[in-house]
């Protein structure tokens, strides 16, 4: 399957200056893969570690010097390393964390051998108290499951992709697209962008093996908690991991985890939990100013699951409901909210870990809260996902009032269409955001 960064690995490779680079992102979204890919079409050759699986790579690493390890490497898999035609790949790399430590001398004893680190649960050795990262010396790209464009890139539908991204708002959409699109959402939001179940169902289009395969990466993650434990008991990541795709699209509350348990606990957890990919924050903004991030109230916020495909799975509804009914409907639009927070993050640049907001206005008499609220360029954008036709826009309306924006963004499954302040975009149309807000500015300019 292809994945977009493997354009963003093609320019770290020909850039010059290049540093050592980290792949992050959780368990099972595919970096492995993806590196292995990328390695084996623009090298002579790929040597691979996993330092989970072969350990004796370890002591391959107790001297920092990167001739040193090379030789070392070279010695134990009887593999030719030759900088400028070989990719080294360090997977699992937050076994052996004396390996992320050499990555600095990488970068400055050996530039130009190619090396990339990845690991699951990177996070967790980055953090761990006396542990320096090598600052400016290292690039981090973030991988993240398969957005909803890479999804028809593997199903093949590349000229649907082709059609989204030439549309504009002076001319139809045309119907019969818009139906397939539909359709093929209604799909993924049963299947997801994990690349195990996307995989599974490109080849046998079998949605009851793909909730199988679902429900045992669920347990995949639940099994990792051990390997973090020591900062935290696995009740209270448990109780967060389970209640969360239940409670997107709401306010946050420590008390509706447990009664039971203690809010620093579940704090400890819920942060565990982020760190490992598998659980985004979606912060409360002042969005009176650039950057978003500095305006945020740190004591409201919402969350997002990993993956569209894991919420539903973790619902129990039927796939045939979900085939049938009214997206923007089923279960009370949260894996709409789920879905759109998820194309947000996996269109948004490689090279950050991925950001969410929204506003909210708190005032007698007239509360008021957006969805989301996004950067592009140096505007700050209001986005509602609304159902139906008649959706009400109020709390889109009072944000562009307030904060003199000059239009809004309306996410659901109406045309796309320009009115009274209001850009409606389909659900299918995320990725192409940035460029219908650019050209819509220009034509704003213009009249």
């Amino acid at each position: 399957m292809k994945r977009t960064l493997e354009t963003d690995l093609i320019a770290w490779k020909n850039q010059p200056g290049r540093m050592p680079l980290l792949l992050r992102g959780a368990r099972q979204v595919g970096k492995t893969y993806v590196v292995t890919t990328f390695g084996e079409s623009h090298f002579d050759n790929v040597v691979s570690i996993n330092f989970e699986l072969q350990r004796e790579y370890l002591a391959c690493f107790e001297n920092l010097d990167p001739h040193h390890i090379i030789t070392s490497i070279t010695a134990i898999s009887r593999s030719h390393i030759t900088p400028g035609k070989t990719l080294l790949f360090l997977d699992e790399i937050q076994e052996c964390p004396q390996a992320i430590m050499s990555l600095r001398y990488f970068k400055e004893k050996m530039p130009e051998l190619h090396v990339i680190a990845a690991g699951s649960l990177l996070e967790f050795a980055l953090k761990e108290e006396g542990f320096r990262m090598p600052v400016g010396r290292v690039q981090s790209l973030y991988l993240k499951p398969l957005s909803f464009y890479e999804y028809l890139t593997a199903q093949n539908y590349d000229a649907l992709n082709d059609y989204l991204s030439k549309v504009t708002l002076k001319e139809k959409f045309d119907l019969a697209i818009h139906n397939k699109l539909e359709k093929l959402l209604r799909e993924y939001f049963v299947i997801g962008g994990m690349p195990a179940v996307v995989q599974h169902y490109l080849q046998n289009k079998n949605l009851m093996q793909c909730q199988m395969i679902q429900a045992a990466l669920l347990n995949t993650f639940r099994n990792d908690f051990g390997k973090y434990a020591s900062h935290t008991k696995h009740k209270y990541l448990q109780a967060i991991f389970d209640k969360t795709p239940a409670m997107i699209s709401e306010h946050f509350r420590y008390a509706e985890i447990d009664a039971h348990m203690r809010s620093r606990d579940l704090k400890i957890a819920l942060e565990q939990l982020i760190d490992a990919g598998l659980i985004y924050r979606v912060a409360c903004t002042n969005a009176s100013g650039l950057p978003l991030n500095a305006l945020i109230n740190e004591k409201k916020f919402k969350l997002l699951f990993l993956d569209v495909g894991l919420v539903k799975a973790t619902s129990l509804l039927d796939a045939k409901i979900m085939l049938q009914e009214d997206l923007m409907l089923i279960n009370q639009g949260v894996l709409v909210e789920q879905f759109v927070g998820q194309e947000l993050l996996a269109n948004s640049p490689s090279y950050l870990p991925g950001q969410l907001f929204f506003w909210e206005r708190e005032k007698r008499g007239s509360s008021a809260e957006v969805d989301y609220v996004i950067q592009i360029n140096e505007k700050i954008i209001p986005v509602e996902v609304k159902a139906g036709k008649s959706g009400k826009m109020r709390s889109l309306k009072i944000f562009l009032e307030e904060k003199k924006s000059p239009f809004g963004i309306r996410i659901s499954l109406n045309p796309l269409e320009f009115q009274d302040g209001i850009l409606s975009v389909p659900l299918y149309m995320i990725r192409e955001l940035k460029r219908l807000v650019e050209t819509l500015e220009i034509n704003l300019e213009k009249d």
